[in-house]
């Protein structure tokens, strides 16, 4: 399969790697140091238990790398929600050749932006991962969680062959990868659970056991799930009765020393994905005439710095 990444940092650049080794005919839009690292070295990739170098192809111009893509290939999109309008052109240009998109971003909404942005609904798929990735240096990323796991299916639903093809191609190259009929609903429980521990860890400026550790941190964490869940039911989402309870054991399962990329992007005076996870909670329940009030307020306080700003 022809692999395309469009956006080759930690999460894509960790599955373009895997991909390659696996025999893939991987290519990497990439820029800057990165692409000149990529070009002269391969890429390095770093997991807890080894690292390799991926030979992959690389260029700055989306063209040069898309002209032979066809049905069976595919684009993954894997960039920061806030940079999503910046990539839909690439992205629209590998699905105009007819390759599927795979967006693997936070959030919910990515499939419907990229359709607004010129993409053609029809070749992009539903998708999701768990994982702790990043770029640590030009040409270098690394996984730093034990879980690797990606999650694809239709938005409309049911069954799919070009989703099991995905889910199959990644699954052979060693990630826990499968394809579901309902990715909505998989969609919204992850996103339930990684907005509300990022509004909470972000607003106390910790991580998630130092937020669990007094009743007002678990009351704020409980406010933030309930909110969440509230505005997901209300889009015509259906989650479980116990979904709350879910999240809740999760978040109490995770290690004390936790901290959602959000408020390490805080913490490194980055910008956050705020606006895609609280920001959308909030939009979401204005639309429905629901309160949000945790996650009113991360929209507002988290944002982080803007690019451009000083």
């Amino acid at each position: 399969m022809r692999i395309a990444i469009i956006g080759a940092g930690g999460v894509g650049g960790y599955y373009g790697g895997l991909l390659a080794r696996a025999g893939h005919d991987v290519r990497a839009v990439a820029r800057g140091e990165h692409l000149a690292a990529i070009r002269a070295r391969g890429l390095e990739v770093r997991t807890p238990d080894e690292t390799w170098t991926a030979t992959i192809a690389a260029s700055d111009d989306p063209a040069a790398l898309a002209a032979d893509f066809g049905r069976d290939d595919l684009a993954v999109v894997a960039v920061k929600t806030y940079s999503l309008d910046e990539v839909a052109p690439a992205a629209a240009l590998f699905a105009r050749r007819g390759a599927t998109v795979l967006p693997l971003l936070n959030g919910v909404d990515a499939a419907e932006r990229l359709a607004a942005r010129g993409v053609p609904a029809e070749r992009v798929l539903g998708g999701l991962t768990y994982i702790s990735a990043a770029r640590v240096a030009p040409g270098v990323v690394e996984r730093r969680s034990p879980f690797q796991r990606v999650t694809v299916g239709e938005l409309a639903g049911g069954a799919s062959p070009r989703a099991e093809r995905v889910a199959a191609a990644l699954a052979g190259a060693g990630v826990e990868a499968r394809a579901v009929d309902d990715v909505a609903l998989e969609l919204w429980q992850k996103f339930v659970f990684i907005a509300s521990m990022a509004a909470v860890c972000g607003l106390v400026r910790a991580p998630i056991g130092a937020v669990r550790a007094t009743p007002l941190g678990r009351r704020l964490i409980e406010r933030a799930v309930r909110e969440a869940a509230a505005v997901g039911r209300a889009r015509g989402v259906a989650l479980p009765a116990g979904e709350e309870a879910r999240v809740l054991a999760l978040l109490e399962s995770l290690p004390p020393a936790m901290r959602p990329s959000l408020l390490l992007d805080l913490e490194a005076g980055a910008r956050t994905e705020v606006d895609d996870l609280s920001g959308a909670v909030a939009r979401f329940a204005a639309a429905a005439g629901l309160e949000t009030p945790i996650h009113d307020t991360a929209a507002v306080a988290l944002v982080g710095r803007r690019v451009g700003d000083a």
